[in-house]
Formats: C-alpha cells, structure tokens, sequence
C-alpha cells in the first residue's frame, strides 16, 4: 500500500459539523430540482459512469471506493458542463425577464425563441480552464457573446478550447483571483453580465445556479448507491463543488449522509485556511500548483456557509501525489477498469490513498477496513498535452 504513492505529508485540519440549516437553505431540494429538470432535457445528456475499484480499495484497507467519472460530460470533459451552461441559462432568463417585463422560460431560451435578446447579452466568467469551457459552451447553444478571462499559468490547450466554442480569450497577468476581478470590473465598465461560480456581496444567484447543477451528478450517484458511503473527499478550489456535492448529499441521505472531507492543494488552501480561522480566509498563491482547477485563493462565502456547517476534515496534499495517482487510474490494480483522470479529478483518490499509508491520520478521519468512500472525479482529459507529459512518466510538481 505505502509504495502505490510516494511518501508525504498531509495537513489536515478537524472540524465538529455545527448541524445547521445551510445545506437546506443556501441550496434547496427546489433548487436542485429545477436544475435536474432543465439539464437532464439538453442534447446529449447522459448520466456518468460511478466506477467501482474493488482491487484499489482492498490495497489501501477499505471497504469500498466508487468513483464517479465525470470526463464523458457532455463531451466537455468535466463536471463543470453541468454548472456554467446552466447558471448562464438561468443569467439569460432574468436579463430577457427584466428587459420585457414578461415570464421567460428556460424552455424557450433553450429553443431560440429569445435569440435576438440573446445575442444582445455579453456573459463573463474568470476560469482556470473547465467553468470557461462549460459557459462558451453553453453560450454558443444559446446565442449569446462570451468572453472569457484566464490567467497567466492556464494551459494554451484550455484557452484554445474555450475559443473552438467561439468564446473571446483574454489573458491576464497574475492568478485566477486577480482574473475574476477582471472579469467584474469589465463587465461593470461595459454593462456584460458576470457568470461565476464564486460568489461576493450582493451576487449570489449565478453561483447558486453552478452549485444546483452539480447536484445532477449527485442525484446520479445516489440511484446508483443502496447505501450512503461512509466518506466523501471532495476537490476544493472557491468550495462550489464540495458544497453543492454536500447540500445534495445531505438532502439525500440526512443523518446517514458520508462524513465530508475537503481536498485542496498545498499552495492553495482557502478552505482549510478558513477551517484553521473559522470563518472564509483568503490566501495568497505564491506558486500555480498543477491541479489547475484548484488554484483558488478565496473561497466562495456561498459555499462557505455550507461548508462550515456540515464539513468534518479538510486535507492539503503536495502536487507530488498528482501525477503517479493519474497513472495509477490509467494503469491500475487487478482488474479494476481504466479511467483516463485529469489532474484535478484526482485530488480525492490521492488524499485518500496517503491517508491510508499513515495509520495516525487514518484514525483521525475514521478510515479503515469498513470505510466506503465516495470520490468526485471531475474531470478526464481536459489538456491531452498535459496528460500525454504525465503518462510519459514526467511529475509536474
């Protein structure tokens, strides 16, 4: 087991769930369901394989390891398809709504009933690569102009991605929160709308949007599952995605609900920052950490608010364990199936396997040989440049 990984140290900061009504009230079961509602009638709508790893799960001690493969979505490689597609659908009905004084429906956004309104609408979004790509996306369906801000360590295969969708890059110097501010500050100057999956004062619905979309991964999962997993490792980055995975997981299984720990990079734990601090903390990146999707020094007080209340752990792992845990995924043990992992996907599965290999941290987190854990895999192969470097054998730490 200590030789799938190599050897490292893991923060880990615990916290005692406070049991509030966030994952009911931030995010609510109409919200998750007008989500699924929208979503599951698009083109192409699929649900994702929930791939079980009998053969790993034995290796490292636990019970179970299902893991859900989010990189067939859509055709877009990661779970974030179903977020920024649908948090600027839901952008488009309001504006139309306010301009004509007349109910919209999605339904007839989505059919180009609304097209000439729509084209007169510029969305924004700052990105590291997977939310961009799922708002041009979601643009290019609709009708509507996008214009997409990145940072400077965005991989050209993302930013050329974003741009096969007909999205306008703009690359800036500094970090992705430097790109959302950008991102803001622009669209405030030219009267574009902001579709972000982070939220700040007086903006809270698009990002509302992004996190009850993901809860059409959750509700795919939870059909296939008889019981509630014991743990969920959740990626970190503004916290959209742990706290949309949790609120659904909790409106699902209720007390039963999986014990909640949060993964996020070394050089770039807010969440676990803001677990040491009680209360959001902002960081500052010093150094771009490979798993790009991750690279996010203030978290979403949206997210937050859930994340606070029903989060247990919080891990930060070193970018060392990212790229041998995407060829363990591509090459893996006995007869467990092949998935092709982006590097944020596996944050989760690496966090897990180190926390195997220190039996001090493993009693900490309540792993052992009945664990069953439950992992996001959010995203496949978003940068084939990037994957091919990593199956070559080369680290990218």
């Amino acid at each position: 087991m200590k030789d799938l990984l190599p050897a490292a140290h893991l923060g880990h900061v615990s916290c005692s769930p406070t049991g509030g009504d966030a994952a009911h009230r931030v995010l609510s079961p109409q919200d998750f369901d007008a989500a699924e509602g929208e979503i599951t009638q698009w083109d192409g709508y699929a649900p994702t394989p929930l791939v079980a790893l009998p053969a790993l799960a034995q290796a490292i001690g636990v019970d179970e390891i299902r893991y859900k493969h989010e990189g067939p979505r859509f055709g877009l490689g990661s779970f974030k398809a179903l977020g920024g597609a649908y948090a600027a659908l839901g952008v488009l009905q309001r504006e139309i709504a306010h301009r004509t004084g007349a109910q919209v429906e999605l339904a007839d956004i989505r059919a180009g009933k609304h097209r000439d309104a729509v084209a007169g609408i510029t969305l924004v979004s700052a990105t590291d690569g997977n939310h961009g790509r799922s708002l041009a996306w979601g643009c290019q369906r609709f009708g509507a102009p996008c214009r997409i801000y990145i940072h400077a360590e965005v991989s050209e295969g993302r930013a050329q991605a974003m741009r096969d969708l007909g999205a306008e890059v703009i690359r800036i110097d500094g970090d992705y929160d430097a790109s959302v501010r950008m991102a803001k500050d622009e669209a405030e100057a030219h009267g574009w709308f902001v579709v972000s999956d982070t939220s700040w004062p007086g903006y809270t619905d698009p990002p509302r949007d992004v996190m009850a979309g993901y809860g059409v991964m959750v509700r795919e999962i939870c059909r296939e599952m008889d019981r509630a997993p014991t743990h969920v490792f959740l990626q970190g980055g503004v916290g959209g995605l742990a706290a949309g995975v949790t609120a659904s997981l909790v409106q699902h299984w209720g007390e039963a609900a999986p014990r909640v720990v949060v993964v996020e990079p070394d050089r770039a734990a807010c969440l676990y920052e803001s677990a040491r601090a009680g209360a959001a903390t902002a960081v500052e990146i010093a150094e771009e950490t490979i798993m790009a999707g991750l690279s996010c020094g203030e978290p979403s007080p949206l997210a937050w608010a859930i994340l606070a209340e029903e989060a247990r752990d919080y891990l930060t792992i070193p970018d060392t364990l990212v790229a041998p845990t995407v060829r363990l995924l591509a090459h893996p043990l006995g007869n467990d199936p092949v998935v092709e992992a982006g590097e944020s996907a596996v944050a989760g599965l690496a966090a897990l396997i180190a926390a195997r290999s220190d039996a001090s941290l493993s009693a900490a987190l309540g792993l052992d040989e009945s664990a069953r854990v439950l992992l996001i895999g959010s995203e496949g192969i978003t940068d084939p440049e990037i994957y091919a470097r990593i199956m070559a054998g080369e680290d990218m730490a």
